[in-house]
């Protein structure tokens, strides 16, 4: 149901980078690109991940209770995609681990304050 999410960014070249090194572990890569928004998925008929630089031209903030969650295919993947997340300097804001007998996650904050999450349900 979901097509795609937008974060809002500050610094659209260096969310790109952050976002091609972090996302090519899921191994997503650019699906759309403009000068004002970047869009990652691994096509253009799955969800997507959107970084924009605002419409309306003001600064882009962190939403207040919003969380990105992106689904991975195994454990493995929810511990690869939170190391290389902290590596990249981002905040820890949930150790990776099981949240009930089939939902592991970690969750952490990128580099405009952005929360996300990665998680593996089975």
């Amino acid at each position: 149901m979901i097509g795609y999410v937008c974060l809002g960014t500050n610094d659209l070249e260096a969310a790109k980078r952050f976002y091609d090194e972090l996302l090519a572990v899921l191994g997503a890569k650019r699906i759309w690109e403009t000068e004002r928004f970047v869009a990652w998925g691994h096509s253009e008929t799955t969800p997507m991940l959107l970084i924009i630089k605002p419409i309306d031209g003001g600064r882009a903030t962190v939403g207040n209770g919003t969380m990105v969650a992106l689904a991975v295919s195994s454990r493995a993947q929810v511990d690869a995609l939170h190391s290389k997340a902290l590596a990249l300097g981002c905040t820890d804001e949930g150790a990776v681990g099981n949240r009930t007998d089939n939902f592991y996650a970690g969750y952490f904050r990128e580099r405009e304050g952005h929360k996300i999450a990665v998680f593996y349900a089975g």
